[in-house]
């Protein structure tokens, strides 16, 4: 099962723009920790269990099971893809899962490199999801078209 955090593991270009964003956070003031980025099936399915067949604690969510933390099966996320990084903001080396001030303006920041921050999506919000497909569709994905 592989549910990486490093920037390695990402396409080239995704790579290049999470580099860029932790830079760009850093020079706001801000420090990122990335939290995930590509992800195997098994790792995807493991997630989508969670709050739904599995218990236990998310410790991206720091609270008990029972909320979904993805609405995404292996093969249906960005991540799967290596197109898709988790990011969280430090204060003093701790985690901040719920400043969200501080996820909106890691958020725009991640907009103005060009990368397609969740915390503006309609449905499932994520403050904590940035990806880039080059205009590529999940089916494009799906049906192996990449970058």
């Amino acid at each position: 099962m592989k549910n990486s955090r490093d920037l390695e593991d990402l396409h080239p270009i995704v790579a290049s723009k999470c580099a860029e964003f932790m830079h760009q956070c850093k020079v706001q003031g801000i420090d990122v920790l990335i939290t995930s980025t590509l992800r195997d099936h098994e790792s995807q399915n493991a997630l989508y269990a969670q709050g739904r067949t599995t218990i236990g604690v998310n410790p991206r969510l720091a609270k008990p099971l029972g909320d979904h933390v993805t609405n995404a099966k292996g093969g249906e996320s960005i991540h799967n893809y290596g197109l898709a990084f988790d990011f969280v903001p430090l204060v003093n080396g701790k985690a901040m899962w719920d400043d969200s001030r501080t996820f909106v303006k890691c958020g725009v920041i991640a907009e103005s490199i060009g990368l397609e921050w969740a915390g503006r999506w309609k449905n499932f919000k994520e403050m904590a999801h940035c990806q880039y497909t080059g205009g590529l569709s999940l089916r494009d994905l799906q049906n192996g078209k990449r970058l």
